[in-house]
């Protein structure tokens, strides 16, 4: 049974089940998870929890195999809870995970913490015996532009919200700039909002908060992440891009990590294409790229859109961004790194987009 994270409490309600796993990447979404499947745990009886990290080769799976089978000392129902931190069982864990489920029982939850997993992981026989025998609930990153609504919602429930109007969209969009990616940070903030200004009686009518007191009170805490930036490039936001782009310069991360990455995208976008000119279709195209998630459906809309002189020519000049973040000038780009990246992240912007004349890579 899957499950989204905002159904989990309902489901919750109705009964609990003995196994849940949660699988994601974003730390908030996946321990409040976590703690609702505890607290309810030990609102229904469970009283006892043990904790199991699977690192490296060696875990001791007979041994976990075989306290899901005994009985506890005092006859107590219990938590049983497992992590693998990397995802990868192993043969030996795949194969003691299929075992265990077979061990399920009323005496025992069992509460398996995962990474996200991709595709490939998600099918395979491990995984498929876990979700058969119990709930998993998949934990996606909050999209940026999800990201405001999560934020007024997250305030509501602390007795807060933003003043109505146009002042209150901006006061959103200027705290989702701020916390961008980072909803641990979001929540310390928010936390904070509340400390501040919820209301004395939490019955009674919200807090409104104006812009002012938003831009006062929010800390710049964006996580900026190389990975988003090619989600940003790919949709076309440029603004945002660049924003992204200027913070990851200010953060000191590395120009050639961020040409890797920039470069890999469009080394895919070029081989996802060259794939559909041969007759494959879409899908099976990203599937073979090893396109997944956010990039996936990003891929999908892009595309289509491109044609191969295009893509010819911004793999090109991202092999010449590569020589430049490595030292090797071109007379025809910026002799700065991240000067070179920018150009670069404009005209995939504007081949994404579609607009403007064709394009001038090399001049």
């Amino acid at each position: 049974m899957q499950l989204r994270a905002d159904q989990l409490p309902q489901a919750l309600a109705k009964g609990l089940r003995p196994l849940y796993v949660i699988h994601g990447d974003e730390p908030l979404l996946a321990q409040e998870a976590a703690d609702a499947i505890r607290s309810a745990a030990r609102a229904a009886g469970y009283s006892e929890r043990s904790v199991h990290t699977v690192a490296g080769a060696h875990f001791d799976w007979s041994g976990l195999l075989g306290e899901a089978s005994a009985l506890s000392l005092f006859a107590d129902r219990r938590v049983i809870e497992i992590r693998i931190p990397s995802g990868k069982p192993g043969k030996d864990g795949s194969e003691a995970l299929q075992r265990y489920v077979e061990t399920l029982s009323d005496d025992n939850l069992t509460l398996i913490l995962l990474p996200r997993l991709d595709r490939t992981q998600q099918t395979s026989a491990w995984f498929t015996a876990l979700d058969g025998a119990g709930a998993t609930i998949r934990i996606d990153p909050v999209e940026r532009r999800a990201l405001p609504q999560w934020i007024a919602q997250r305030l509501a429930a602390q007795g807060l919200r933003i003043e109505d109007g146009e002042a209150g969209q901006h006061a959103l969009a200027f705290f989702a700039d701020r916390i961008e990616g980072n909803l641990l940070a979001a929540h310390q903030e928010i936390s904070k909002l509340a400390l501040l200004h919820a209301p004395a009686d939490p019955r009674g009518a919200p807090t409104v908060l104006t812009q002012t007191q938003i831009e006062s009170a929010v800390l710049n805490v964006a996580r900026y992440d190389v990975f988003k930036l090619g989600e940003a490039v790919l949709a076309g936001q440029v603004a945002r891009a660049l924003r992204m782009l200027d913070g990851l310069e200010a953060e000191g991360e590395a120009a050639v990590l961020v040409h890797w990455t920039l470069a890999d995208d469009l080394r895919g976008l070029q081989r996802v294409h060259t794939a559909m000119l041969q007759g494959k279709p879409l899908p099976l195209a990203l599937r073979d790229a090893r396109v997944w998630g956010v990039k996936e459906k990003l891929f999908e809309r892009v595309v289509p859109q491109l044609d191969a002189a295009t893509l010819t020519a911004l793999v090109a000049a991202a092999h010449t961004v590569d020589g430049i973040v490595k030292g090797v000038p071109d007379r025809q780009w910026p002799a700065a790194p991240w000067a070179a990246l920018r150009r670069l992240v404009l005209l995939t912007v504007q081949a994404v987009q579609r607009k403007g004349p064709p394009l001038a890579l090399t001049g």
